[in-house]
């Protein structure tokens, strides 16, 4: 990794901090530069998963108002997040590299989709703030524990979905289903992580340089992010991520 390389890899680690904390989905901005400098695709998630963890706890930290009166129901979905990360990070070992290089593209294709769709995910859910439960029941605990699978193995969008699941069963103010997305998005991540550093291979110098990066991210995210216009940073990741999914089909 050469200094402009080192630098892309900043900038990039600093937009998917923020992007992180407001909309979810700066996987799709950092994995692709990633790959777009040398990096092996599994090397370069693996990575990248490292390197974002110090990024999504800012992002919760900068929510910690928001968090105050949720801490059931953090621990109540954090065990799912828990396990489904750990799930996911040991199927993205397990599984043959070749199987990560096919599904990947169409996995950053999806999380595009999402993030085109998620205005009228945010619509829908100030709709629904005053309906469903509480806790969601089983069939909620099951689909966090799922999107914990996805996200322990590549995670691009998880946060996308969370929201999309608080809002079919849970009753609560949007702010508040963010900070606790944020927070079972860091337990994902952070469980994955341990599983990486245990036994895969993990490039320290570029999760280094990312965990600077995205750590300053959240905390600007967190902050100022929500009176950014939402359409900018949702142009910027569906194009970064159709270049990078076409990139890896056409190579």
């Amino acid at each position: 990794m050469n200094g402009m390389e080192a630098a892309a890899i900043a900038a990039a680690s600093v937009a998917a901090g923020a992007i992180n904390a407001v909309v979810g989905s700066g996987t799709l901005i950092t994995f692709p530069t990633l790959v777009a400098c040398g990096f092996p695709p599994v090397l370069a998630n693996v990575t990248n998963n490292i390197g974002l963890v110090p990024g999504v706890l800012s992002a919760a930290y900068g929510y910690r108002r928001e968090l105050r009166g949720q801490l059931r129901r953090l621990l109540r979905f954090g065990v799912a997040s828990l396990i489904g990360g750990l799930t996911g990070a040991v199927l993205l070992l397990q599984l043959d590299s070749s199987a990560f290089d096919t599904v990947v593209p169409v996995l950053i294709l999806a999380a595009c989709v999402l993030v085109l769709l998620q205005p009228r995910l945010n619509a829908w859910l100030k709709r629904r703030e005053q309906r469903g439960g509480e806790d969601g029941g089983v069939p909620m605990w099951c689909g966090v524990l799922g999107t914990g699978v996805y996200g322990g193995y590549f995670g691009a969008a998880q946060g996308v979905i969370l929201m999309g699941l608080f809002g079919s069963f849970l009753r609560d103010d949007l702010q508040r289903l963010n900070a606790a997305k944020n927070v079972l998005a860091a337990i994902v991540n952070g469980a994955a992580a341990v599983v990486f550093i245990a036994v895969a291979d993990v490039d320290w110098t570029a999760a280094a340089v990312i965990a600077a990066g995205s750590t300053l991210g959240g905390l600007i995210g967190a902050r100022v992010g929500r009176r950014l216009p939402a359409v900018v940073l949702r142009s910027v990741i569906v194009v970064v991520g159709v270049t990078a999914a076409t990139f890896m089909i056409v190579t």
